[in-house]
C-alpha cells in the first residue's frame, strides 16, 4: 500500500463516523419528542392485543426484519414475546404479488391480509418515494392502522401520508440508514420499558 493512502483511509473512515455521530445529533434534535410519544403509541396498541407490520426495500427491508426480530424476541429485557411482523420475508408471497399484480403491491397485499384497524404499519424508506412502501402505508391509513413513517431528504411522498414520520435530514442513503437502526433500537428499549418495566 502507498503511504499516502493508508493515510487517506484514515480520513474517509474518520468522515463515515463523524458524519454519522453529527446526523444522529442533528436527527434527536428535531425528534426527540416524536420519538417517545411514537413508542408509547406502540406500547398501546401492544398491551391492547394487537400487532406490529414492518416493510421496506433492499436496506430498508434489512432494517424492518431487524426490527421485528427484536420484538419478537427482545431487545435488552427477558420479557414476552411480542406480535410483530416484517412483510419482507415470504419469497412466495413476494413473488406471486409481483408477478400477477405488481411489484408496488407487495406490501400492501399482505396488509390486506394481515393487518386489522388498531394495527401499527411501520414503512421504511430512505428516500420516501418508494412505490411499494408508500403504497402499502395507503392501503394501511384506509385501514385504519395506525402508520409509521421512517425516511429521509425532505420525507418524499411518504413522510405526508404517515401519522408518525420520522424524516432524516440527509440526501446520503447509507447515513440515513445508520439513523433508522438507532431509531429502530431507540423505540424497541422505550417500548420494553414502557410494557416490562426499566431497561
Amino acid at each position: 500500500m502507498e503511504p499516502g493512502t493508508s493515510h487517506s483511509y484514515r480520513d474517509i473512515a474518520e468522515a463515515v463516523f463523524r458524519e454519522s455521530a453529527g446526523l444522529q445529533l442533528a436527527f434527536l434534535e428535531g425528534h426527540l419528542d416524536l420519538v417517545v410519544r411514537t413508542a408509547v403509541t406502540i406500547a398501546g396498541v401492544l398491551r391492547a392485543g394487537r400487532k406490529i407490520l414492518v416493510f421496506g426495500n433492499g436496506g430498508s427491508a434489512a432494517d424492518a426484519q431487524h426490527l421485528a426480530g427484536e420484538l419478537v424476541n427482545h431487545f435488552l429485557l427477558d420479557r414476552p414475546a411480542l406480535p410483530a411482523i416484517a412483510l419482507t420475508t415470504d419469497g412466495s408471497i413476494l413473488t406471486s404479488i409481483s408477478n400477477d399484480r405488481e411489484f408496488a403491491q407487495v406490501f400492501a397485499r399482505q396488509i390486506e391480509a394481515l393487518g386489522s384497524a388498531g394495527d401499527v404499519a411501520i414503512g421504511i424508506s430512505t428516500s420516501g418515494q418508494s412505490p411499494s412502501v408508500v403504497c402499502g402505508i395507503e392501503t394501511a391509513g384506509k385501514m385504519q392502522l395506525c402508520t409509521v413513517a421512517f425516511t429521509g431528504g425532505d420525507g418524499g411522498k411518504l413522510a405526508g401520508l404517515a401519522d408518525y414520520a420520522f424524516v432524516v435530514p440527509s440526501q446520503s442513503t447509507p447515513r440515513i440508514q445508520e439513523v433508522h437502526a438507532t431509531l429502530g433500537h431507540a423505540l424497541c428499549q422505550l417500548v420494553e420499558t414502557e410494557l416490562f418495566g426499566t431497561s
